[in-house]
């Protein structure tokens, strides 16, 4: 070969150049594993010395193809090991005993709701029928289910709610309400010498959920169970808050069947962990549904509702019991 250095002498040191040309083409026709030429294999396939992971882009095993119009061979012919995860529509089991129930008084005696057409706040009406409920719920095995009673002014009350139920790791939370209308709809009257205020368009009970909760479909599988149950009991829905006076009340309807509206951002309903529903059980701005929300008959038939319901959803044998008669007929 010809050396140029870097004077630019030249020195002569030529072999045969035929010679080189033979000893170059013999190099590459050797089988690639063969001497050193070894180490373009391990470039690509790294070192079988190693236990090196594959590359980022290694395709996985061939399968046959499809065909165009089958399904995927994963989707239709799972592993026989592989179990398929439970539906959160299962039916729930749980111990009566120990299921964490939380039973939310709505408002505060300081905040205390609505007023009734006969001046009584609503927190009243939502305290009494917790009170009913819990022990009715307790008396049947639920002997875990607290009543939450919370004080203060409205909105830091709510926040108070949230904490209780998500630090007591609650498996399922319900408020107790008493429905009312926007202010535009309301009537003047005089009750015992004070002037008060009502409306008779609108009566029946109203559950709420949010789409924003934890876990959404739980929260419909129960309000579908109480809202079946209230029909059971005779106790129509309050189909108001899809008309557009109800202004900014307006709430989409979920479930005509069983009565269920979406309210995404209340706060109870949305920053809870657990499963959690809000009840309106009835107009108490409605002068006829007043007293029947305050008579123990219809309180009695709300407390069966639930009661039957939350058996229901803990997969244990339950029967409604029929509604009185007189009560029922008297609703209608």
């Amino acid at each position: 070969m010809v050396f140029s250095g870097i004077f630019g002498r030249r020195l002569r040191v030529w072999p045969d150049f035929r010679t080189i040309i033979a000893a170059i083409v013999a190099l590459l026709l050797l089988p690639i594993d063969v001497s050193s030429a070894g180490f373009l294999s391990d470039l690509f396939k790294g070192s079988p010395k190693r236990n090196n992971p594959p590359p980022k882009h290694a395709a996985a095993p061939k399968r046959a193809a499809p065909s165009r119009h089958a399904a995927p061979e994963l989707a239709s012919r799972p592993d026989a090991d592989d179990k398929p995860a439970p539906s959160k529509h299962a039916e729930t089991k749980c111990e009566p005993a120990k299921f964490r129930l939380i039973v939310d008084v709505g408002h505060t005696a300081e905040s205390d709701g609505a007023m009734s057409a006969r001046n009584v706040p609503e927190f009243q009406f939502n305290l009494h029928l917790a009170q009913r409920l819990v022990e009715k719920l307790k008396s049947e095995g639920f002997s875990t289910t607290r009543l939450l009673v919370t004080g203060g002014r409205a909105r830091p009350s709510l926040a108070t709610r949230v904490a209780s139920a998500n630090n007591w790791h609650a498996d399922l939370f319900l408020s107790i309400h008493h429905d009312s209308v926007p202010d535009k709809m309301m009537e003047k009257w005089e009750f015992e010498g004070k002037t008060s205020h009502f409306s008779d368009r609108f009566s029946g009970y109203g559950l709420f959920v949010s789409k924003e909760n934890a876990d959404f479909e739980t929260s419909m599988r129960f309000a579908k169970l109480i809202g079946t149950q209230m029909r059971a009991q005779g106790i129509k829905f309050a189909d108001q808050y899809t008309l557009p006076l109800m202004g900014k009340y307006r709430h989409d309807l979920l479930d005509r069947d069983a009565g269920i509206y979406r309210y995404d951002h209340l706060i109870v309903l949305m920053q809870t962990h657990m499963p959690a529903v809000l009840l309106e059980a009835g107009s108490i701005i409605n002068r006829d549904e007043e007293l029947q929300m305050a008579s123990p008959a219809r309180q009695d038939r709300t407390v069966n509702a639930v009661t039957t319901a939350l058996k229901q959803f803990c997969g244990l044998p339950a029967q409604s019991p029929p509604p009185p008669d007189a009560q029922a007929k008297a609703d209608h």
